[in-house]
């Protein structure tokens, strides 16, 4: 039998995109389909034979399959009516960035190891953005079967997918003499393979949909970091998984641009209010306090202080930075396998 993230991402994209929810419930449809191949751009024409010159189809039913129904259009924004995931979107970087897309137009799926986490933002953001306009899903990046079941879900609720933003990351700083062997893998699982495992299955469904239309294209994008472009003191499990993934988003960009998919990494500086940085127990500036990575700080503030020192702009980065900067690497038709510095001048490309 066919899956959901089969069907749902070819039937979206001949309906023209937006979001697209199954249900396996079946009724009255505008659109009955009692059999349709596998092949993605044979089962795209087989629907557009189907639909003939109709433009008012809302609702398909496919037999032995279920229902799949097209939500209202949003019509305006700079990301309107397209589907993102975003992992790691309960808090931090991946929350503000859920924000900024929604406030664009997006449909958002809030990706998260903390379901309950995200199930409450989803609801908070759908109060402020429309009902059915961010959808929560839990997600371990670093566990296939978890990343795959991630996908499926997204194809159910939203029916395809435009953009995936893979954020979900983890830092443990420490010395040669202080890192062991499971916290270095277990930084390494995370951010380096988390990637893989999320564009390799991301990119399965998109593939598809330009089998369905091979005129749109589809948007990639690692939050990275500036410990991706220049090594990082006693945090080289963080920084060397970040150099790797920039040669991930290098060799993606080369395999999958074929099939219309563009992938790039944004690079962001320090986010010294948020919760990585400012947690008061697990934060980097109790870490690297601790680690001693700042001579002579004695206090969370010396610490900060000297982070802040070392901006040319003299203040953090902020999410809407980085928001900024993904919106402009899915508007630029023209360009894949960047690394974007956004870093208020700390660290420029050479």
């Amino acid at each position: 039998m066919q899956t959901i993230s089969n069907i749902a991402p070819v039937l979206r994209t001949v309906l023209g995109g937006g979001a697209l929810t199954y249900s396996e419930e079946t009724g009255p449809c505008d659109l009955n389909l009692s059999a349709i191949p596998d092949d993605p751009t044979a089962m795209a024409d087989a629907v557009r034979s189907s639909m003939g010159s109709r433009t008012d189809i809302h609702t398909i039913g496919v037999a032995g399959v279920g229902t799949f129904t097209r939500h209202s259009p949003v019509q305006s924004g700079r990301l309107a009516d397209k589907t993102a995931i975003v992992t790691g979107a309960a808090q931090g970087f991946g929350l503000g960035i859920a924000e900024a897309m929604l406030a664009e137009g997006a449909w958002v799926v809030i990706a998260d190891l903390n379901i309950t986490l995200a199930q409450e933002i989803a609801k908070t953001l759908c109060a402020r953005f429309g009902a059915g306009r961010a959808v929560a899903v839990r997600v371990d990046v670093s566990d296939e079967t978890s990343v795959a079941a991630m996908i499926e879900e997204t194809a159910r609720m939203l029916g395809g997918l435009d953009i995936l933003v893979s954020n979900a990351g983890v830092l443990k700083a420490g010395s040669l003499e202080e890192m062991d062997v499971e916290s270095f893998a277990f930084v390494t699982r995370v951010n380096y393979q988390g990637y893989f495992l999320c564009t390799k299955y991301a990119s399965q469904m998109m593939k598809r949909q330009h089998a369905a239309d091979p005129d749109r294209m589809y948007d990639i994008i690692q939050v990275n970091s500036k410990s991706g472009l220049e090594g990082s003191n006693k945090n080289f499990a963080y920084a060397g998984g970040k150099f790797g993934g920039i040669g991930l988003t290098q060799s993606f960009a080369l395999e999958l641009i074929p099939y219309g998919i563009k992938v790039n990494a944004v690079c962001p500086g320090n986010l010294l209010d948020g919760p990585l940085w400012s947690d008061p127990e697990k934060g980097l500036f109790v870490q690297y306090l601790h680690a001693g990575k700042v001579p002579g700080a004695k206090t969370v503030d010396d610490v900060r202080r000297y982070y802040e020192a070392k901006v040319p702009m003299g203040r953090g980065c902020e999410v809407q930075d980085v928001a900024r900067a993904i919106f402009y690497l899915i508007e630029q038709q023209y360009e894949t396998g960047q690394a974007l510095p956004v870093t208020g001048g700390q660290v420029m490309l050479r």
